[in-house]
């Protein structure tokens, strides 16, 4: 019963048969192997773009960070919403590469940017001139660190207050194919149609041993990102054991039938809470994660018995009356089966 996060589930088999025959003979480094060539036109033909640049690396953060210091200068600021993961989870990392550039924060319910809440943080930057940091480039968590989900519309309206202020737009999907077969969007439709310059296209979070693509709709930034990848430290030597992983995630469609897994897993979790008494979701289940509150005597039932998952905010205790609720944030993956979703719902029920 472990729902600390996703990125805690094991590797698909299907991951490690491609790592195993990959393992084979040589194949040139540096992203030359086949592979990543059969990566490049798999994820071209999968997202409609036959011009765009596809590059791998090993984590979301260097994905992110990466890819945005290819849009914003230094001097200027990227808008996010508060709790992207930029802005909680990576350490300075997007400051870090693009050698000083800040994040402006935006408040919105679930982790959400509104256009409205947007478009007034962007009037209200760089009013001062040179004075003042400048208008860089807009960042979209979707899924949303809050478990919500931008549709292709909702992205589009985004794009669109953006591109008033010929502003370029990356968007983090750690979680984009939670997010895709939520909202029904194609690939497409979720990006480059809504008006995304650069993805970020999560595997890692989705089963993946450890590999993202970058996926740079207008090629115009592909050589600056190569030099920034490189320069940065991340340009895999032995490459092909990423596009071995991206090759065997995209075959037969294995990333949306995982994403849906753990989608339809957290689905169930939610139900099963909101029957429980006492108990409360805290806001909608729109992909695979699940925020909700229930007594704490529940907690103890769950931690005792070896459930691993979040307190959220963290610094919540056992201490303390039982029928007090406590807040948590459970997270499903590929693997979560119904077994341990309806065993852990039992131990909430004492």
């Amino acid at each position: 019963m472990h729902f600390a996060s996703d990125n805690t589930s094991p590797v698909p088999p299907q991951i490690l048969d491609a790592l195993v025959r990959v393992n084979h003979g040589y194949a040139m480094p540096y992203g030359n192997d086949a592979l990543m060539a059969e990566v490049r036109d798999t994820i071209r033909h999968v997202f409609e773009a036959p011009g765009a640049a596809v590059y791998l690396v090993a984590t979301g953060t260097a994905a992110n960070v990466l890819a945005l210091s290819c849009l914003c200068p230094p001097w200027a600021t990227i808008f996010c919403h508060r709790n992207a993961h930029i802005e909680e989870d990576e350490c300075g990392a997007p400051e870090f590469y693009t050698g000083g550039a800040k994040l402006t924060l935006i408040d919105g319910e679930n982790a959400r940017m509104t256009p409205g809440g947007l478009d007034a943080a962007i009037a209200f930057t760089g009013r001062g001139g040179v004075h003042n940091v400048q208008r860089g480039a807009v960042s979209i968590t979707n899924a949303t660190e809050k478990g919500d989900v931008y549709s292709a519309d909702d992205v589009a309206a985004l794009c669109a207050v953006a591109r008033a202020y010929d502003l370029p737009v990356h968007m983090d999907g750690a979680r984009f194919a939670n997010a895709l077969v939520s909202s029904g969007a194609t690939p497409a439709e979720m990006t480059w149609k809504a008006g995304v310059d650069v993805l970020s296209f999560g595997g890692t979070k989705n089963g993946l041993m450890g590999v993202e693509a970058v996926i740079i709709f207008d090629p115009e930034k592909a050589w600056e990102f190569e030099l920034r990848r490189k320069r940065g430290g991340h340009l895999f030597s032995k490459h092909r054991y990423l596009s071995a992983q991206m090759a065997a995630y995209l075959e037969d469609d294995l990333w949306l039938k995982l994403a849906a897994r753990a989608n339809d897993a957290a689905a169930r979790l939610s139900r099963g809470i909101e029957s429980l008494p006492g108990a409360r979701l805290l806001n909608p289940t729109r992909a695979n994660m699940v925020f909700a509150a229930w007594p704490r005597s529940g907690h103890r039932h769950a931690t005792e018995a070896g459930a691993a998952y979040y307190f959220w905010p963290m610094d919540q205790t056992l201490d303390g009356p039982a029928d007090d609720p406590l807040s948590a944030r459970l997270v499903c993956s590929w693997s979560t089966t119904d077994a341990e979703v309806d065993g852990f719902l039992d131990l909430l029920r004492g």
